[in-house]
Formats: C-alpha cells, structure tokens, sequence
C-alpha cells in the first residue's frame, strides 16, 4: 500500500509539473502588460490542471490493474491480495495528501511573517479559510478516487464525467475567493455529496452503520462447519 501511495503521488506531481509548464508558455507568449488577459491565461492553467489530472487518475487506474492482474496471476488462490476498492482509496487519498501539502505549503511559509493578515482591510480569516478548503480538497481527491476507479471498471462514462465536471467546479469556486462564503460554502456541498456517492459506491449503506455504531459482532458460523467436517479420531 505505501508504494501504492508514492505511485499516486508521483503521478499527480506529474500532471502539475505539465500543467504548470504549459500555463508558463502561455503567459510569455502572450502580452504580459494585459492584466485581463493573464487572469484568463490563470484559469486556464487551473482547468488545464483539473483535466491533467484526470487524465493521470485515469493511467494509474490502468497500471494498478495490470498491477492486480499480475499478483492474481502468481497468488496461490488466483485472486488478488488487494481489492478494486483498497486501490481506488489509496489512489484518491495519496492524490488528495499531495494535493494539499502543494496547497498549504506557501500559506505556511506566508504565516511565519513578517506581516499580519488582515492589516490593509483584507479577510482575517484567510489562514483557518485555507485550512478547511485544504481539507476539503484531501476528501474530494479521496471520494473522487472511489467513484473514477468503480466507473472505469463498470464504464459507467456519465460517471466520469461528474468526477471531472464536480472537480472543474471546485477548482473554478477558488477564484470567489476572498469571497470566502461564495467559495467555501459549495465546495463543502460538493464534498459531502461526493462523499455520500463515494460511500454508497464502496458498498456502505445506513445498516452497516447502525452495525458498526452497535459494535456487534455477528457469530461466524465458519467454526462450526469447520468442528463439522473433521475427520473423526480412529480407535
């Protein structure tokens, strides 16, 4: 599970490293002195980097299942040791723990100083703000992750498409901000109902956690079918 969680984070920084050098072309290629234009470029660079991703979720779903079909092929069993399902969370959540260091890494190196948020009429709140937008987005990378893989192995494409689309709206609220109620309050909306899919995907359901907040167990009749079938001692 932890190079699986490596893999996924190389494969993301791969997808920002491209994005990244794409929207730095553009913006020396076009006219510098053109404030319009340049935030144009930026949201441009933004959706260039949401479909990036994508598009790299996609290839580490393809090299995980080739992954799981070799170790099926040398088990003992013929399964896998690993499930669709444990990848599909390793992958989202490796995309979501990189996607938030890259995130919060500058805004903590901003808080050491010198300066004091707020002091020119800004949000005092820019800090506990990007804090829970950073949260946001490790927990939509997560879900986004169950919902892509289980898509692509059903070819459920509608599917995908909302995987792209909800994370092109994401990505597109940020630019609200400081409007901190117009980005903050949707982009929560769409994590928990992105969580709500991703958990009925998994094969979660209101009766499994009534179970598990019960914590009971239920008897395994494994042991007794075992007890049943033993060969019984000779005289």
């Amino acid at each position: 599970m932890g190079a699986a969680v490596f893999f996924g984070a190389f494969f993301w920084l791969v997808s920002l490293l491209l994005a990244s050098l794409i929207w730095f072309v553009s913006v020396h290629l076009s006219d510098r002195e053109d404030a319009k234009l340049q935030y144009g470029l930026l949201i441009f660079g933004a959706a260039v980097s949401v479909l990036l991703q994508e598009a790299f979720r996609f290839a580490y779903f393809k090299l995980l299942k080739k992954a799981d079909e070799g170790l099926a092929t040398i088990s003992e069993d013929g399964r896998s040791p690993i499930s669709l399902k444990q990848m599909a969370y390793v992958s989202g959540l490796s995309f979501g723990i990189i996607s938030g260091v890259f995130s919060v890494i500058n805004i903590l190196a901003d808080s050491i100083g010198p300066g004091i948020v707020g002091i020119h009429g800004d949000s005092p709140y820019y800090f506990i703000t990007s804090a829970f937008l950073t949260m946001a987005v490790v927990l939509l990378h997560t879900f986004w992750g169950v919902i892509f893989f289980d898509a692509c192995e059903r070819r459920r494409y509608w599917c995908l498409g909302v995987v792209v689309a909800s994370h092109l709206a994401t990505s597109g609220l940020t630019f609200l901000n400081p409007w901190y109620e117009a980005s903050l309050v949707p982009i929560y909306i769409i994590t928990v109902c992105t969580g709500l899919w991703a958990f009925v995907t998994a094969g979660g359901s209101f009766h499994n956690v009534l179970k598990c907040l019960s914590c009971k167990q239920e008897a395994d009749s494994r042991v007794m079918m075992y007890s049943a079938l033993r060969v019984p001692f000779e005289e």
